[in-house]
C-alpha cells in the first residue's frame, strides 16, 4: 500500500541502476537556491549590461539601461535555472518573476504618486485649518497658511452624493434588465451603454450645457454637475453590476423558483443579496470615476471662493475645479494647496474603497459577521428551547 502511495506522488525509491526521480519542485516556496539563482542573474545582467550599454551599443539613458538590464537579467535566469531545474519549472519561474515584477512596479507607481502629492502638499496639510477654510479671505499674494479646501470638499461630497442618488438605481435596474430579462432591446442597450463608457467626458457637461442648462432653464450649479456627473458614472456601474449579476449561480436561482418564487421575487430575495458584494463594488467604482471628474463640473458648475452649502442655487466648487484652479496660478503657496487638495481627494478615494469593502463583505453568498452572530444566536435560543420542552411521547415499562 505504501508502495503505492509513493509511486502515485513520485517518491518512491529508484531501482538499482536507473536514475532517482525529480523531486517534486514547488513554485511559491522560496528557497535558498531560488534565492541565490535571481541574486546571481541580476548581478551578472547588471554587468553584462553596463559592458553592452555603455562600450559597446550606442545608446544612452537611464531608463533605457534599466530596460536592457531587465531583459538581460530574465536570460540570466532562464539560463541559470536551466542548470538546475527541468524545462517546465523553468518556465513557470521566468513568467513568476514576470508577473511579480509587474505587480511591484504597479505598486510603486502608486505609491510614487500618493507620496509625491503628500510631499508637494505637506506644507499645507500638516495643518487642519486647511480642511477647514475656503478662499474667501486669500489673495493672490497671501501667505500659504491662508486658504483652504472646505468648500471643495463640500461640493464634492454634495455632488457624488447627487449623483449616486441619480446613477445607481438606473445603472442596476439597466443591469438586472440587461442579466435577467433581456430579449431584443437588450443588444441595443448594451451597445449603448458601451458607447456611454468610451465617451469623452467633457461630452457629458456639453449635453448637461446644452440640454439642461441652455434648453431647460437649469442654472449652473452643484445639481447641474452632479447631473454630468452621474452620466459619467452610469455605464461604469451598468457594466459592472451585468458582470456581477451573471456570475450568481444558477441553481440558487432554479431553487428559487422550484419552492414557487416569481422572477422578481427571485432577484430581489435571491439574486440581489448574493451579488450584494460585487454590487456594492460597481457602484464604488462609478463613484470613483465620478469623484476625479473635471471637464463635465467645469462646464456647468462654476467656481466659486465660498462655501455653498445649497447645491440647487448658485455655483459650486469640487475638490478637482480647485487643483484645476489652483495650479494654473504661478505662486507656489497656489501650488502647494493644489497638491494638498489632490492628496484629499486621494484619501477620499481610499475611503470609499474602505466603506466598500466593509459593507460588501466577502465572496457572493458568504454572510457577513453580523448575520453569522444573529444565526449563531438563533440556534442557541433553538437549543435552549428544546432543552427547556417536557419529553414526548411514551414510556415503556
Amino acid at each position: 500500500m505504501a508502495t503505492d502511495i509513493d509511486s502515485a506522488l513520485g517518491t518512491a525509491a529508484a531501482p538499482p541502476g536507473e536514475p532517482a526521480p525529480d523531486a517534486p519542485i514547488r513554485i511559491r516556496e522560496i528557497t535558498a537556491e531560488g534565492t541565490l539563482t535571481i541574486l546571481g542573474a541580476a548581478a551578472a545582467a547588471l554587468a553584462l549590461c553596463w559592458v553592452l550599454y555603455e562600450r559597446v551599443l550606442p545608446f544612452t539613458g537611464v531608463l533605457g539601461f534599466w530596460l536592457c538590464w531587465y531583459g538581460l537579467f530574465l536570460l540570466c535566469y532562464a539560463g541559470v535555472a536551466s542548470l538546475q531545474w527541468n524545462r517546465l519549472a523553468v518556465r513557470d519561474r521566468v513568467v513568476s518573476v514576470g508577473l511579480t515584477t509587474a505587480g511591484l512596479l504597479a505598486t510603486a507607481l502608486v505609491i510614487d504618486q500618493v507620496g509625491y502629492t503628500l510631499v508637494r502638499g505637506l506644507t499645507v496639510v500638516n495643518r487642519t485649518s486647511f480642511f477647514t477654510e475656503s478662499m474667501v479671505n486669500t489673495a493672490a499674494l497671501s501667505p500659504i497658511s491662508s486658504g483652504g479646501i472646505g468648500h471643495a470638499l463640500v461640493g464634492t461630497l454634495e455632488q457624488l452624493t447627487l449623483a449616486t442618488l441619480l446613477s445607481v438605481p438606473l445603472g442596476i435596474a439597466a443591469a438586472l434588465y440587461l442579466a435577467e430579462v433581456g430579449g431584443p432591446g437588450a443588444r441595443p442597450v448594451r451597445t449603448l451603454v458601451d458607447a456611454m463608457t468610451a465617451l469623452p467626458d467633457i461630452i457629458a457637461g456639453l449635453f448637461v450645457l446644452a440640454f439642461f442648462v441652455l434648453t431647460v432653464g437649469l442654472p449652473k450649479s452643484g445639481f447641474a454637475a452632479a447631473i454630468a456627473l452621474a452620466v459619467t458614472m452610469l455605464p461604469i456601474v451598468t457594466r459592472a453590476s451585468e458582470t456581477v449579476l451573471r456570475i450568481v449561480p444558477g441553481t440558487l436561482r432554479e431553487a428559487s423558483y422550484a419552492l414557487g418564487g416569481s422572477q422578481w421575487r427571485t432577484v430581489l430575495m435571491v439574486v440581489l443579496p448574493t451579488a450584494r458584494s460585487g454590487l456594492a463594488t460597481a457602484v464604488v467604482l462609478g463613484m470613483a470615476r465620478g469623484i476625479g471628474e473635471t471637464a463635465p463640473v467645469l462646464l456647468v458648475s462654476g467656481y466659486s471662493n465660498a462655501y455653498n452649502w445649497n447645491p440647487f442655487n448658485g455655483w459650486q466648487t469640487s475638490l478637482p475645479l480647485y487643483i484645476y484652479n489652483e495650479i494654473q496660478k504661478p505662486e507656489l503657496a497656489d501650488h502647494a494647496r493644489a497638491f494638498g487638495g489632490g492628496f484629499a481627494l486621494i484619501a477620499l478615494v481610499l475611503v470609499l474603497f474602505t466603506i466598500a469593502r466593509r459593507l460588501g463583505g466577502g465572496a457572493p453568498g458568504e454572510l457577513t459577521r453580523r448575520q453569522r452572530r444573529k444565526l449563531e444566536r438563533q440556534a442557541a435560543q433553538r437549543v435552549a428551547a428544546l432543552r427547556l420542552a417536557p419529553p414526548t411521547g411514551r414510556t415503556g415499562r
